[in-house]
């Protein structure tokens, strides 16, 4: 094979950060930071959603407010036509 044509393929820890979980696949996503899983370091990715914290996978309706964006649009269209429950 030719040096320097493929990414490097390594294991790297994925961090849900809407509910704390942590899982290791492999990947070739280039990042900065470095953290420490189960005794050993890894390339960190941060995420905000993952099969842990997705509604499809548990089947519970979990809003995942980044920035605010949910509070501001409560605040601008209140609860009209929302047929949803929302996960406490």
């Amino acid at each position: 094979m030719k040096e320097g044509a493929h990414p490097n393929y390594r294991e790297v820890l994925f961090h849900d950060l809407s509910c704390d979980f942590k899982f290791i696949t492999r990947s070739t996503l280039q990042t900065r930071e470095m953290a420490e899983f189960e005794g050993k370091q890894y390339p960190l990715v941060k995420i905000e959603v993952s099969s842990e914290s997705h509604p499809f996978y548990t089947g519970k309706h979990k809003i995942v407010d980044t920035a605010g964006r949910v509070e501001k649009f409560r605040q601008k269209f209140g609860k009209v036509g929302s047929k949803t429950k929302v996960a406490e």
